[in-house]
């Protein structure tokens, strides 16, 4: 891994999806890390510095069945990370952590998230991508699936919540069995999380009580959709239809609704982005709003396939998009939008290489920290956006996102890189 001493400025013409109409934007971005594998969430913790999660490639160990039961098995390493931005170094801080992913390291469940509390004390979120079934029985004990606590100086942890067995023992949704958590908030004494796997947002106590489901999404009807054309690259051939092959499709499709992070409000509400599920409809993704009656209601729409949410100090909301067109059509420009508080959306950088982005936070600089090439092994990085003006856009208008970092069904191509692999179990370095 290395540090890129690396500025583009550049001025973009970021067209909001369905609207047609332009937002200019002059916005600058530094790389400020790279060579991360399957790049996740990221914190500043109370001394100021940045930390990141690295999912890490799996490895040689024993595999379980994607979530569909279809494709490629996904296979178990320690390659997992944390990654310490300090004073424009980094150091790979704590490795050996569990790791599940395809065999060309691609599609990876691991370290998906990382918060720290006000006392410092850091909290990770393991993510799994399968069914929990398989879990316990194929791998066998591992924190895959759950929230950890580690000690950076002993390069240790230890377990706080086990998400995915509270899914495979309660199933809320009463859908198909599923888990993959993957993000979380730290609101007092609770740790707040999202099950994209399982469709629900969870708490539980940091002594580990008192785990249970708050909310269950529903599924959304989705009216005449658009599903990946025959042949289209998927790790997943049910989904998608053999060369030739003509398939009926259906005028309407129940879609899974794949929550994918979870922010406090300013309003004491937690704001839940939505992923969606296949076929992954543009513009169909929401961002949901659970209140103290805990029932979701809709916050904003009009969004495809978002990865994450953070608020500001001064009450906008930023969302982040994975691409912005579905990533079966081979295009994996991100977006960054700002929702401000009487509701208008900017976009603030769009492409110019921003690429299938996973994660941001906000600094105390007032910079915005994200993810890059979140789903890349050896090919993720941290960038720092400035400067973040921009020409708002009517409040209908949103960019998209797509598939592949999450491991809950994802289609996915391959992307070449120029690092070397890591082979099967050996830790990060």
């Amino acid at each position: 891994m290395k540090l890129k001493q690396l500025t583009i400025t550049f001025l973009t013409f970021c067209v909001a999806a369905f609207s047609g109409i332009k937002a200019a934007s002059a916005t600058s971005f530094s790389v400020i890390a790279d060579g991360l594998y399957n790049a996740g969430g990221l914190s500043f913790s109370p001394d100021g510095n940045l930390y990141v999660t690295e999912a890490g490639i799996g490895g040689s160990g024993a595999c379980v069945p994607p979530s569909s039961g279809q494709g490629d098995s996904l296979c178990y390493g320690t390659t997992g990370a944390v990654t310490k931005i300090e004073n424009g170094k980094t150091e790979r801080i704590l490795t050996g952590l569990p790791s599940l992913a395809l065999p060309d390291g691609t599609g990876a469940a691991g370290p998906r998230d990382i918060k720290f509390d006000t006392q410092g004390k850091p909290y990770i979120l393991i993510g799994y991508g399968a069914n929990p079934a398989f879990r316990d029985r194929n791998l066998g004990y591992t924190d895959l699936g759950k929230i950890i606590a580690p000690d950076f100086k002993t390069s240790s942890w230890t377990s706080v919540a086990d998400l995915a067995n509270y899914e495979l023992a309660n199933n809320p949704d009463a859908g198909d069995v599923g888990s993959n958590p993957l993000g979380f908030v730290i609101d007092g004494n609770n740790l707040i999380a999202v099950d994209a796997g399982a469709n629900d947002l969870l708490s539980v106590n940091t002594d580990s009580s008192n785990l249970q489901a708050m909310v269950a999404f529903p599924q959304d009807i989705l009216a005449n959709p658009v599903f990946p054309p025959s042949g289209t690259p998927s790790n997943e051939p049910a989904q998608v239809p053999s060369g030739g092959e003509v398939v009926q499709r259906p005028s309407q499709f129940a879609t899974q609704p794949v929550p994918s992070s979870v922010t406090k409000g300013p309003d004491g509400a937690y704001y839940i982005s939505q992923f969606t599920g296949f076929p992954f409809p543009e513009g169909g993704a929401k961002i949901y709003r659970v209140g103290a009656d805990g029932k979701p209601t809709v916050y904003a729409d009009g969004f495809t396939q978002l990865t994450d949410l953070e608020f500001d100090p001064e009450g906008n909301l930023y969302a982040l998009q994975y691409a912005n067109q579905s990533a079966w059509k081979g295009d994996f420009d991100g977006s960054v939008i700002k929702i401000a508080t009487d509701g208008t959306r900017t976009t603030l950088l769009s492409g110019n290489g921003l690429e299938s982005p996973s994660a941001l936070t906000i600094g105390a600089d007032g910079a915005v920290y994200v993810t890059n090439r979140g789903d890349r092994p050896g090919g993720g990085q941290v960038l720092r956006i400035e400067n973040i003006k921009s020409v708002p856009e009517p409040s209908s208008a949103l960019g998209i996102l797509a598939i592949a970092a999450f491991g809950v069904g994802c289609l996915h191509k391959k992307r070449a890189t120029n690092k070397p692999p890591i082979n099967g179990a050996v830790a990060l370095k």
